[in-house]
């Protein structure tokens, strides 16, 4: 039903009246029927009367009733809680199965408390705003979020204990509900790693001193190695004391995905920082599941690489725009050398700047002033009567000029292997802007297993906001993600009690947000919102 204003009365002195009026089907067709006439419409305003029957009627309406009392004292605690991510990601959430392989996780567990909530709260609170336990333990009351309320700072401890002994289970679980929702295939997996300080003077068994990513040194760390396939999605993480090389890194996950996924064909893609005789051999000679690679080559270290493959003759097939590639074979070893001329070009300004400062130094300062400096060592040539430039070590570096080269046991195309490393770099940005989800400090806990729950937590929070981008991407939706952040936290729910009942009122869609809840499948709340 609704409101109709009918005009009647004469050309010289019309009139409207206010009608009630009600649609109804009859067959295939739609009319209208007129249930009352209110009277004229002019004389309704004047005498007032529209305004207490829309005051009347309101009484009727929980909508209405909300925003009318918003504006008197009658409204008793109100409360304003961001609404907009918990809505969405626990949307996510729920859609990857994660709280039915919890809830059968901890099914011989005895928790007092619901041990689901408390992990999605952990892994939210790692998108929304990373801290301590005790800072989550504040930050889920400030969430309008179904059993947050429940929550208190013990619940987090446990939770993370809980998470670090079931990583395992979970992880393999996950990975098969994937497979089943998602129908995603593993044939290309890309690995790569980080690492996280924990801030503690002593080391344990997982807690220690390394190289430093992000240049702590002082504090000890964990080194996390992350399986990535095709899509960007992370099918696997494992953590790693923080002195261990990613080189080992790199074996000790392989062996674990053939132990734990049972994968068959797959090419693992890895760059140069993973490959050594000891890696390759452990790739391809097993004897249920050799595995099939592209390894990114250390040019300057490797002797076979710069010395030979580098000095082969051959000609480039250009493959995409900005990359050229060739093939080359030593013995049983394919090697695919790709190069990229505008790369080239860049290096070989960068050079001639070096080589025209390493002169002027020399000229004014002398020798001393360069010996010790590492950049330029390279091009000194250092004798009794002084340092020149070395024109040999020119040259030779100029072999590397815009290249990169890998090496492969598989039988694609050299123009398919490039392409697929080149996949590689596409996931590393991507995966590059989603691992501060993954560098999950501040981490305070002061022993392994709770620090490591924190990882696992971390991992889960990764896994909703890559699947949150791919939807994004494939609508064609364009922003960064701190600004989804924001328009999505903007989005609040003010919970008002009024005459012994609990309302929600929500505040207006800013930026992507609404992007976010049509990505994620997410039905927008209405304005106002009943609590029962």
């Amino acid at each position: 039903m609704f409101f109709r204003a009918k005009k009647s009365g004469s050309k010289d002195h019309p009139h409207e009246y206010l009608q009630i009026v009600e649609s109804y089907r009859d067959g295939s067709s739609v009319r209208q029927r007129v249930i009352a006439t209110l009277g004229r419409l002019d004389q309704l305003k004047a005498s007032g009367q529209i305004d207490g029957l829309m005051q009347s009627l309101a009484r009727f309406s929980d909508t209405l009733k909300v925003i009318s009392a918003a504006r008197e004292p009658k409204i008793t605690n109100c409360k304003a809680k961001v609404w907009g991510t918990p809505l969405v990601f626990n949307r996510l959430w729920e859609q990857q199965r994660t709280p039915e392989v919890i809830s059968a996780l901890s099914e011989d567990r005895r928790f007092r408390f619901e041990i689901e909530r408390a992990c999605f709260a952990l892994s939210l609170q790692r998108l929304c705003e990373p801290g301590s336990d005790l800072q989550g333990s504040q930050w889920v009351h400030t969430v309008e979020c179904p059993g947050f309320d429940q929550l208190e700072l013990q619940h987090f401890y446990r939770c993370t204990g809980f998470l670090h002994d079931i990583r395992y289970d979970l992880e393999r679980e996950l990975y098969f509900q994937d497979l089943n929702l998602f129908n995603q295939q593993l044939d290309l997996l890309f690995l790569d790693t980080t690492s996280t300080y924990v801030y503690r003077d002593e080391e344990s068994e997982y807690c220690k001193r390394g190289y430093s990513r992000d240049h702590r040194g002082d504090l000890p760390q964990f080194v996390l190695c992350v399986a990535v396939n095709a899509q960007g999605w992370p099918v696997a993480w494992e953590v790693f004391p923080g002195n261990t090389a990613d080189i080992e890194a790199f074996e000790r996950v392989i062996t674990k995905l053939r132990e734990r996924f049972r994968i068959g064909r797959v090419i693992v893609v890895a760059d140069r920082g993973m490959i050594s005789k000891r890696a390759i051999k452990l790739l391809t000679e097993h004897e249920e599941c050799p595995l099939q690679y592209v390894l990114g080559c250390r040019m300057r270290r490797q002797k076979e690489v710069g010395e030979e493959v580098l000095c082969r003759a051959g000609r480039y097939q250009e493959v995409a725009p900005n990359l050229l590639v060739k093939e080359v074979r030593i013995d049983d070893r394919r090697y695919v050398v790709c190069l990229n001329p505008e790369e080239a070009q860049k290096d070989a300004v960068s050079r001639e700047a070096i080589l025209s400062k390493l002169e002027e130094i020399i000229n004014q300062r002398g020798a001393k002033a360069v010996v010790g400096n590492r950049g330029y060592a390279r091009f000194l040539k250092v004798r009794k009567g002084g340092v020149t430039i070395n024109q040999e070590a020119v040259e030779a570096d100029q072999r590397f000029d815009g290249k990169f080269v890998l090496t492969t046991n598989t039988d694609l195309p050299a123009s398919e292997v490039a392409k697929t490393y080149k996949g590689l770099w596409r996931v590393e940005r991507t995966f590059r802007k989603e691992k501060s989800t993954l560098e999950v400090r501040p981490i305070y806990h002061h022993c392994d297993e709770t620090s490591i729950g924190h990882i696992v937590a971390s991992f889960l929070a990764l896994r909703l906001e890559v699947d949150l981008q791919a939807r994004l991407e494939h609508r064609g939706v364009k922003t960064s993600w701190p600004d989804l952040m924001r328009d999505l936290s903007r989005l609040q729910a003010v919970r008002m009690d009024l005459d012994g009942n609990s309302y929600l009122v929500r505040t207006d869609f800013e930026g992507n947000a609404y992007q976010a809840f049509k990505a994620a499948g997410v039905q927008p709340p209405s304005r106002v919102t009943r609590v029962s």
